[in-house]
């Protein structure tokens, strides 16, 4: 932390109170004080100062005293919302996750009802904004099963053309046909945004049906084949640097708060991926990394112990193409 310190809308939601934009609008509502006085926008703290956001108390701690956040990989299955506050009182993800103290969990991209797949929860909200953040552009890869197969021209029209629909063009950045059997075919897809329904309603609006839809990648985190449905993972201390890494935040800036929390198994992921595209060059120190526009150097995490019973992860039939291994890469 500078001797200047801090901004105050950044300090908490490295602790994961919520995001920047959250924060500076509790700032602004009065919920948050620094010191026993009231906050105002654009103050900065230093270490030392106590932070108080409605119920939560936060000491500013100096970098050498920081951690680094928590991530966790959830295997989505259908049926359950990603939502804290649902009337229905569905099954909800929040509740399996592992209970924290001055904490909680944020989910980085929300996946519908009746979607499955990877779901990633941090205890960073700077984390979570990186890798959200419409301009970050982040790539989401997803498996998806149709009832009947596209056309060579409708394949053409979402990758080049593009989708138009009631709130604005969509256009995937690879789409490749996995096979299938029956009825049944397989495609698999990336595409570097995250609007509601976006995949389902861009094949709906072809008339295509999609059967199932699975979410097997965000960024550089794969869905380990070892992490069956409704079962979770933690990630260790050297893939949540990588991590960190490739999204440009240094291991020393993304705080957490340090907690009691309850242990939770611990599993060895994988992926490929493009880095965030970033707003402006950045030349990290100690020749680890450069990014321009984005681009991070590749290098593969060793996998750790505490690996969950090997299982059969849900995939396309048919040709296997595009398929990789569980694992973080980054």
């Amino acid at each position: 932390m500078s001797e200047q310190g801090e901004r105050l809308q950044k300090v908490l939601a490295q602790a994961g109170v919520g995001s920047r934009r959250e924060m500076e609008e509790w700032i602004s509502a009065g919920r948050v004080t620094v010191n026993g006085e009231p906050a105002t926008l654009g103050m900065r703290v230093v270490e030392g100062d106590v932070l108080r956001a409605d119920k939560r108390t936060i000491t500013v701690k100096a970098e050498a005293e920081q951690g680094l956040p928590r991530v966790l990989l959830y295997h989505k299955q259908e049926g359950e919302i990603v939502s804290r506050d649902d009337p229905e009182r569905r099954t909800n993800v929040f509740d399996k996750l592992p209970k924290l103290r001055n904490q909680k969990w944020i989910a980085i991209g929300r996946l519908d009802y009746n979607t499955s797949g990877l779901l990633i929860f941090t205890t960073s909200g700077e984390l979570a904004n990186r890798l959200m953040h419409p301009r970050f552009e982040v790539e989401r890869e997803y498996a998806v099963r149709l009832q009947g197969e596209m056309t060579p021209e409708q394949m053409r029209q979402m990758t080049k053309q593009g989708i138009e629909l009631e709130d604005g063009l969509v256009k995937f950045d690879k789409l490749t046909d996995e096979g299938g059997e029956g009825f049944n075919h397989w495609y698999r897809l990336v595409l570097k945004e995250g609007r509601n329904r976006v995949v389902r309603r861009t094949f709906e609006a072809l008339g295509l049906t999609v059967s199932r839809l699975m979410r097997v990648r965000f960024g550089i985190v794969n869905l380990p084949p070892s992490i069956k449905r409704g079962k979770m993972a933690e990630l260790g201390e050297g893939e949540v640097g990588m991590i960190l890494d490739w999204v440009g935040l240094s291991a020393e800036v993304a705080t957490e708060v340090a907690a009691e929390d309850e242990p939770v198994q611990k599993a060895a992921r994988g992926t490929a991926g493009k880095a965030p595209q970033r707003a402006e060059t950045q030349q990290r120190k100690g020749g680890r990394t450069e990014t321009g526009k984005g681009q991070a150097r590749q290098g593969k995490v060793d996998a750790g112990k505490g690996r969950p019973r090997q299982v059969k992860a849900e995939a396309p039939r048919g040709r296997q193409g595009n398929k990789t291994k569980a694992g973080v890469k980054g």
